[in-house]
């Protein structure tokens, strides 16, 4: 038997109640053997195999592709929220692969893309300097995706040139070094606005995004709070 490690995304890892599971299949088995094992332990997911977009170790996979030993495979919808373009919204534990998450939103268009990732900062220079020793973040998930959801929007509205959108947060203890939050944009073209478009997903997540964080280190913990009141608008 074949042991592998299932990575569900956006609406999927929603219906199927967890993030990450183990799997077994039959040696040689394909893409659509895995499908029909995900439907069988899954039965929340979308009953419709095109309804499933399969990456297998990094990289896309259509129906039979068989998927190797121990293969880490990743199960995420085509589009999420109705565009015509991919796009990625999660709140995880688990450490954020930036590599799948630029292969999900990349098209045959595609020329350019722009990530921001922000980390944990073991060192804080700015303002009263301190040190962290880590990290921990919460949030209020179907609140949190449905929020970035809103800024993938606001972006199309403003750069109409942007291709795929990623807004991925982690939660969880995080200790310096560790990548927290990941906006990534993809377009043809450098000059379409797929800078100014990321960091204003970034901004615009740490105003109406729901999440937070608790700050730890040698003078105590404390939950670090913006300034920003959101609107009915937002």
């Amino acid at each position: 038997m074949n042991k592998i490690q299932v990575l569900f995304f956006a609406t999927l890892k929603e219906r199927a109640g967890v993030a990450r599971a183990e799997l077994e299949l039959e040696d040689g088995a394909d893409v659509a053997d895995l499908k029909q094992a995900l439907f069988a332990s899954y039965p929340e997911l979308p009953q419709h195999a095109a309804d499933l977009v399969v990456a297998v170790n990094k990289e896309y996979a259509d129906n039979a592709t068989v998927i190797p030993e121990g293969a880490e495979v990743a199960v995420f919808p085509p589009v999420s929220g109705g565009s015509e373009f991919p796009e990625i919204f999660a709140v995880i534990a688990d450490e954020l692969d930036l590599n799948a998450m630029l292969a999900a939103i990349t098209l045959p268009t595609t020329g350019a893309a722009c990530f921001f990732s922000g980390m944990v900062r073991g060192v804080t220079t700015r303002g009263a300097g301190h040190q962290t020793e880590h990290l921990e973040y919460e949030a209020y998930q179907p609140m949190a995706e449905a929020k970035m959801q809103q800024v993938a929007d606001e972006i199309r509205a403003q750069w109409p040139e942007v291709e795929g959108i990623a807004i991925t947060q982690r939660i969880g203890v995080l200790q310096p070094g560790t990548p927290t939050v990941l906006i990534a944009c993809t377009a043809g073209h450098r000059d379409s606005g797929v800078f100014e478009a990321a960091r204003y997903g970034i901004d615009r997540l740490k105003e109406i995004v729901p999440v937070w964080k608790k700050e730890v280190g040698a003078n105590g913990e404390m939950w670090v709070e913006g300034d920003y009141l959101p609107s009915t608008s937002d």
